[in-house]
């Protein structure tokens, strides 16, 4: 007498399925039958799954879309220049800059020493960094590094470098 290899499992769903389960060794098939009894059919799981990807990515569209208009109302307000660089990287590059510079006003005027005339001095050199790309790499900065990283970036971030040089 062999242990069997087609089980008939009722899943958490309600559906029945046969599972072939040969591929496991006969002494861990009702274990592993069991296990599956507790959860979703393959296709209810399947279900289930492709509805919450629809669902994360509709949330995260939306919160995109806050963040980029977001983004958009400061540097209209604050007359920061258009970001230059890629087309799939424009968006991103503003959301950063706007991340950055608002995290940095914050430890630096409202949380620290700064008076408003020396953050606009900031602010102003802040301006001159147009590629997108360099915003995007500063992406995970504190915003306490925004002196270091202007001082940082070179004349290919300012948008100033020749390129056919």
């Amino acid at each position: 007498m062999t242990v069997r290899t087609q089980w008939t499992v009722e899943h958490a769903c309600s559906h029945q399925v046969v599972h072939d389960l040969s591929h496991r060794p006969a002494d861990r098939r009702a274990g592993f039958a069991r296990w599956l009894a507790a959860r979703d059919c393959t296709d209810c799981w399947k279900a289930t799954r492709d509805a919450e990807t629809v669902s994360k990515q509709e949330w995260l569209n939306a919160k995109r879309a806050e963040e980029h208009q977001a983004a958009n109302e400061w540097a209209e307000r604050f007359d920061m220049p258009p970001l230059e660089g890629p087309e799939r990287a424009l968006d991103w590059g503003e959301r950063c800059r706007h991340h950055l510079m608002t995290a940095a006003h914050t430890a630096l005027v409202v949380e620290g020493t700064w008076d408003e005339a020396t953050w606009a001095a900031l602010e102003e050199q802040a301006r001159a960094i147009t590629r997108a790309g360099w915003w995007i790499d500063q992406r995970d900065a504190d915003g306490t590094d925004m002196i270091e990283l202007l001082d940082a970036a070179t004349e290919r971030d300012r948008g100033t470098e020749n390129p056919f040089r």
